[in-house]
């Protein structure tokens, strides 16, 4: 008779945290496509958004798709003192750092495309660095959003803090809807169930003709 190997555990997000920065000149720009995944999450779920003064962020709870309960998050501290924001919530909620999925920008993916992943390094986004040195692991979830590269703007700044076209912006609002998807299967299944589906999707212009 053979031993028989345990299930994986699934990782299942408790937390979901957008990274982006405050103020209304920061609205809409690529570096806060991590905000705007939150805010249609929060639409999707019906999860009111508030300031929270103790967690230095927007913060809602309710319930995600699977009935269970699901915090969201859009950290105030400016992009590279996310982390602050983030230690706050799951010290409060005594949440493990596996179960946080962080959404942010990608320059390295193109327009159209996400990348779910269960670990990684922080490629050199400052909110990911901030949030590896608050949780003290870089073993937890992300949802990187493509941003692209700019020939108009070789330097990067200039770039993530640019606003998107018309065009890209109705490109992006059916990214977003994908994103909601593939965060309601992460919740249902796992984010490896996930990310076995929806990282080889890509949304296209000629989609939306």
């Amino acid at each position: 008779m053979t031993e028989s190997t345990p299930a994986p555990t699934l990782i299942i997000p408790k937390l979901i945290v957008g990274l982006g920065n405050p103020e209304p000149k920061y609205d809409q720009t690529r570096h806060n496509i991590g905000f705007d995944a939150v805010d249609a999450l929060a639409r999707t779920w019906q999860i009111t958004l508030s300031q929270n003064r103790k967690f230095q962020g927007i913060f809602g709870e309710g319930s995600g798709i699977a009935g269970e309960k699901i915090r969201l998050l859009k950290p105030l501290t400016y992009m590279n003192r996310s982390g602050e924001s983030i230690r706050a919530v799951i010290d409060w909620f005594k949440l493990p750092p596996e179960s946080v999925l962080v959404i942010y920008d990608d320059m390295d993916l193109p327009l159209g495309k996400t990348r779910l992943r269960l670990a990684g390094s922080a490629g050199g986004h400052n909110g990911m660095k901030s949030a590896i040195a608050h949780l003290n692991t870089s073993n937890f979830p992300r949802l990187r959003i493509g941003i692209g590269r700019s020939d108009k703007h070789p330097d990067a700044i200039n770039h993530v803090l640019g606003k998107f076209s018309a065009a890209e912006s109705q490109l992006m609002s059916e990214v977003l809807k994908l994103v909601v998807e593939a965060v309601e299967l992460s919740l249902k299944q796992g984010i490896e169930k996930s990310m076995s589906l929806y990282n080889n999707r890509t949304v296209t212009t000629e989609k939306l003709e």
